[in-house]
């Protein structure tokens, strides 16, 4: 909130000596929470909800209504390592803590990822690169 906008070490374990694929799945959904609060709460005709707020009224019940629905989908934080559902569910679910979700989320990504092959001449830049940086180290 104060206004930084780097985040160092994500998925490293050890003081950096160790890196975990666990460790930044989990450290990206912090970050994706942290990127939704800067984000802030739009405040305007469509997200206020004036219509629906006359046709519930005070006390009503407004979880049924769509606008509720709508804007819940977009505005709430959902994360798919973080479980937020009661105990007895939880349990019945598996019990899977966010260590065992990240570890299964990481074997689907390294199994089904195909990354698309840089263009050459980024490539190319990327070597030169690295070559000037091994030729400053001998």
């Amino acid at each position: 909130m104060a206004g930084v906008n780097l985040i160092y070490g994500l998925g490293m374990l050890d003081l950096g000596m160790t890196f975990s694929h666990e460790q930044l799945l989990i450290d990206c959904e912090i970050v994706k929470m942290c990127n939704r609060v800067l984000a802030g709460i739009p405040v305007n005709d469509a997200t206020l909800g004036v219509d629906t707020i006359d046709s519930v009224g005070q006390g009503g019940v407004y979880l049924g209504e769509q606008h509720t629905l709508d804007f819940m989908a977009s505005e709430s934080s959902l994360s798919s390592l973080f479980d937020r559902v009661n105990r007895a569910n939880w349990e019945i679910a598996g019990s899977l803590n966010v260590f065992d979700r990240a570890h299964a989320k990481a074997q689907e990504i390294l199994s089904n990822h195909k990354p698309e092959p840089l263009e050459k001449d980024v490539a190319d830049k990327i070597k030169s690169i690295i070559g000037e940086a091994e030729k400053e180290l001998l």
